[in-house]
């Protein structure tokens, strides 16, 4: 990116600057990471395991003037700058450092981008990126596990460690953050139209109530729909066993057999939803905060159901042969700063990891001159499902982290469940 003077108001006025994004829902199917069969079979590929990242990794390496990140589609800030178009927390980087950034939106989904990159670095070169970002889930467990990601240098992103939430830290698929930081994350919960249920809705179990039969909304997919069931049995998707798999995909069973389904889901749920199509669903945080953002009169609600949640997450990490990791970790430090994490919530509106980017954007609010604009701000920083609170947080659960042996039987138990 060529770097954009922000002018004499600095760093408020780029984030004043960020325009309201687009869903993002539709890119989000890759969340269902655990069917790519072909992807883990390569892990038992002879020779694709690189060797470990000598532990002296940092020890020479040199700053450095640019730096490629891969990214998802409408994941990040933008807005306008002398008619061009920009990412203002990017400028600010660059206003920072010095660092040039190749931001390129490159990732569709978890299956083809590992693809693309992996027989790259089994053949030990480097991928192009220096920074991309992984939802957690088998993908990101085998580029950990093939040695494909360079530790991080912890005493680099000192932000992270003073602003980034405790959910953010020590996750269960990359114990100490060896590995990875959050860069945004969003909740697999419950949603409902009040239109046509009038009662709040509080359990999993509400899901399987014979008066909302046939109006029930699940996902079709191998990552949410599974987790999601464990919870609902009672069960942390993290510690579960095959047997707890077994009784979670046999209550699904039992609610779709029953006639409680009205279809399995991928992203276009929200429409039948707000149509009255759909009463009650699964759903995801960020879609029903957009909805209701961008349909007037439409209020949807979202609840974390008292049996808990499924969190996920898309992390910050590091390729093995990047040509410019100290870039790289110049950038997870800056996204720490609450007030850069403040400007990409506004645009990205899902569960931000600094907790304290919302004194910023309350600041936004105050500040802004329309009212239009000041009332969106203070819904965002107002909204649980961009800063949920302490009892929400408290009923979320990671995803199970699955080993390549496991993931065929976890196939085999759950893709029953809805491609029948």
């Amino acid at each position: 990116m060529t770097p954009v003077d922000p002018g004499p108001d600095g760093l408020a006025n780029l984030r004043g600057l960020t325009q309201r994004r687009f869903s993002r829902r539709d890119l989000m199917q890759a969340a269902a990471l655990l069917a790519g069969a072909g992807v883990v079979a390569g892990c038992s590929v002879p020779g694709a395991r690189a060797s470990a990242i000598p532990a002296d990794y940092w020890k020479d390496k040199k700053a450095s003037r640019s730096l490629d990140w891969a990214q998802w589609p409408l994941y990040i800030d933008v807005g306008k700058v002398k008619g061009k178009t920009v990412h203002p927390s990017l400028v600010e980087f660059t206003k920072r450092t010095d660092i040039q950034v190749k931001y390129e939106e490159v990732i569709q989904d978890m299956d083809s981008f590992v693809g693309t990159i992996r027989p790259v670095l089994a053949s030990h070169q480097a991928t192009g990126y220096d920074l991309m970002v992984l939802t957690n889930g088998i993908y990101l467990t085998q580029m950990r596990e093939l040695n494909y990601l360079i530790p991080l240098d912890h005493s680099r992103m000192p932000n992270f460690f003073k602003y980034a939430d405790k959910t953010a830290k020590d996750p269960t698929f990359d114990r100490g953050n060896k590995y990875t930081v959050p860069w945004q994350s969003g909740i697999t919960g419950i949603a409902y139209n009040p239109k046509y249920v009038k009662r709040p809705i509080t359990s999993f179990d509400d899901l399987f109530d014979p008066a909302f039969k046939g109006k029930v909304g699940m996902f079709a997919d191998n990552q949410d729909l599974p987790n999601f069931g464990l919870v609902g049995i009672g069960v942390d998707p993290a510690k579960s066993t095959e047997d707890d798999w077994r009784r979670a995909a046999d209550r699904l069973i039992k609610q779709r057999d029953e006639g409680f389904v009205r279809a399995y889901y991928q992203q276009d749920y929200i429409s039948p939803l707000s149509k009255g199509d759909l009463w009650i669903t699964m759903a995801w945080s960020g879609d029903i905060f957009q909805a209701n953002a961008s349909t007037p009169g439409l209020d949807l609600k979202f609840v974390v159901p008292e049996q808990g949640a499924v969190v996920w997450t898309d992390n910050l990490c590091i390729p093995r042969y990047s040509r410019n990791p100290v870039s790289a970790m110049e950038l997870i430090n800056f996204a720490y700063d609450p007030k850069i994490a403040a400007m990409i919530a506004e645009y990205v509106n899902y569960f931000t990891p600094v907790p304290t980017a919302r004194k910023y954007i309350l600041d936004d609010a105050k500040a802004a001159t329309k009212k239009a604009d000041r009332e969106s701000l203070l819904q965002i920083a107002d909204s649980p499902l961009v800063f949920p609170t302490k009892a929400m947080e408290s009923k979320l659960y990671r995803y199970a982290t699955l080993t390549p042996e496991e993931v065929p039987v976890w196939n085999q138990i759950f893709e029953p469940v809805y491609e029948s």
